[in-house]
């Protein structure tokens, strides 16, 4: 009785007291494509295969998925000519949100053949996976009580080990 209350008080919308939240499952409009196995169809170079990055120009340049595209989220309707039609579009952003977005306005354009990147560059990057592009920099969290936060600096080529450097947290 009380989970049916409860989604009947979420169909009809945040009251004045609740912030409205981002769409539940966001993730579920979009097929997800796991990290293991986009890596798995690029290194079989699938000429079926377009990656987008939907981040801004400047967290493209930071780092982004090898061979992947950037067209910010918000000029994805204006830049539809950068994207192809006929191919496996796979997005991703930083946390999920703007791939939604993004990909919301390309099912709009009559795009069918769209995969969310499971996890984004969040998991990308905690995973340890390939980065192409600038310097990524990735901050542990502070593991009390020794007072140090360890930051890895990845440099291209991306082959060559992290560095691993403790600064003093003053």
């Amino acid at each position: 009785v009380f989970t049916a209350a409860a989604s009947v008080a979420d169909q009809a919308g945040p009251t004045p007291s609740q912030p409205a939240a981002a769409p539940a499952a966001a993730s579920a409009s979009l097929p997800l494509i796991s990290p293991q196995a986009l890596l798995e169809r690029q290194a079989k170079k699938d000429p079926s295969l377009f990656v987008l990055d939907v981040r801004s120009p400047e967290e493209f340049a930071s780092g982004h998925v090898p061979g992947a595209v950037n067209v910010p989220y918000d000029q994805v309707a204006s830049q539809l000519a950068k994207i192809p039609k006929d191919k496996d579009v796979v997005l991703y952003c930083r946390s999920g949100r703007r791939t939604e977005l993004a990909g919301a306005a390309l099912k709009a354009d009559g795009y069918t053949k769209l995969e969310h990147l499971q996890g984004d560059m969040q998991a990308w990057l905690k995973d340890g996976r390939p980065v192409e592009g600038g310097d990524m920099v990735r901050r542990r969290p502070r593991h009390p009580p020794t007072g140090f936060t360890q930051v890895i600096i990845r440099q291209p080529p991306v082959e060559q080990p992290a560095r691993v450097v403790d600064l003093a947290v003053a």
